[in-house]
């Protein structure tokens, strides 16, 4: 199976989304430790993608290199356009980095952390206030500014820290597990700020344990499994990839019941509840095939749910070595879920 996140762009092609982040065949290790073993990314502007993977599958090391914190041993890389080789400096200019352990200042208050990001970004005194000011009013922390940052609570701290990280204006944010140790509230008031990022221009990777968190904000999503990429694409794709999609059809009058299930070829009959289970990938084209099918055999269900596995599926055989299809069998083109 090849590493890349989405097909690279053939030369010449004038309608493939410019991309914020390329990578190919970056490698990293540390010791006899391989950590990345030749992965390919490219994520477009504007958009949210997502490294899933368990504890040292590598998400933070790549978050490093991209960001210039550290260097590939091979391999080559451009962020917002910059080399992170050659140019450093210019990577580090258009990029915001958050990580899972925040990067406030708890002696001093929310107020002063940001006014000494605004110095770290060489603002002027008028700048970097009124910037601070706005930051604090967006992120709601305006009443807090002049607390001392050390009795603020996790998710508002959670929230500063990305605030301080957008006082330089990025093009693009690597938010390494931002959500690591927050109760739930101030997750989804996490992922509301992350949202409003994107509809703003900005650029997200995200890296997360947190299943539901990729399958929520992310426009794509790469599993990480001992270096390298296991499988690539949205959510809805993903969870294609493992067996146990159905549909599963239930009916109030036994009659029709006991014709559905002469009928049907593979399914799984609940004599019981009256319900019969079809393996299917919930694909548009299957549903309608399905209901056409009834219709004419004047057959009527009372009630169709579709069953598709979710990524806590995708991730357990993406990384638990169980076997799952290849994606280059896959259809390629984008099939739509019913639900």
């Amino acid at each position: 199976m090849g590493s890349s996140v989405m097909p690279t762009s053939r030369q010449g092609d004038r309608h493939a989304p410019p991309a914020a982040v390329s990578a190919v065949g970056l490698r990293k290790s540390y010791g006899d430790k391989t950590v990345l073993d030749g992965i390919d990314l490219r994520i477009p502007a504007g958009s949210v993608f997502a490294l899933l993977g368990p504890n040292g599958a590598g998400k933070t090391t790549a978050v490093k290199i991209l960001s210039t914190l550290i260097t590939a041993d091979s391999g080559q890389a451009q962020v917002a356009g910059h080399d992170i080789a050659t140019s450093p400096d210019g990577v580090r200019a258009a990029i915001g980095v958050t990580g899972q352990f925040s990067a406030v200042d708890g002696l001093i208050t929310g107020e002063e952390n940001m006014l000494l990001m605004a110095d770290l970004h060489h603002l002027s005194k008028h700048e970097g206030r009124r910037v601070a000011a706005e930051l604090l009013e967006r992120f709601d922390l305006t009443d807090a500014a002049k607390k001392p940052a050390s009795t603020y609570s996790g998710g508002m701290k959670r929230r500063l820290d990305l605030a301080m990280t957008l006082v330089g204006n990025p093009q693009i944010i690597f938010l390494d597990e931002p959500t690591t140790g927050l109760d739930p509230r101030a997750r989804h008031n996490t992922w509301g700020i992350i949202r409003q990022l994107v509809t703003d221009g900005v650029t997200v990777f995200l890296t997360t344990q947190y299943l539901d968190e990729a399958d929520e904000l992310a426009d794509h999503i790469a599993v990480l499994s001992d270096g390298r990429i296991a499988a690539e694409g949205s959510a809805d794709e993903l969870k294609r990839l493992v067996p146990g999609g159905h549909v599963r059809l239930r009916f109030a009058d036994p009659a029709a019941y006991r014709s559905a299930a002469v009928a049907l070829r593979e399914v799984t009959r609940d004599d019981e509840a009256l319900s019969l289970r079809i393996p299917s990938d919930g694909s548009q084209r299957e549903l309608r095939s399905l209901l056409d099918w009834l219709d004419s055999a004047g057959i009527e269900a009372d009630e169709l749910t579709v069953h598709t596995p979710d990524l806590d599926d995708v991730f357990f055989a993406l990384t638990g070595g169980a076997n799952v299809p290849s994606q280059n069998n896959q259809n390629n083109q984008p099939k739509e879920n019913v639900r």
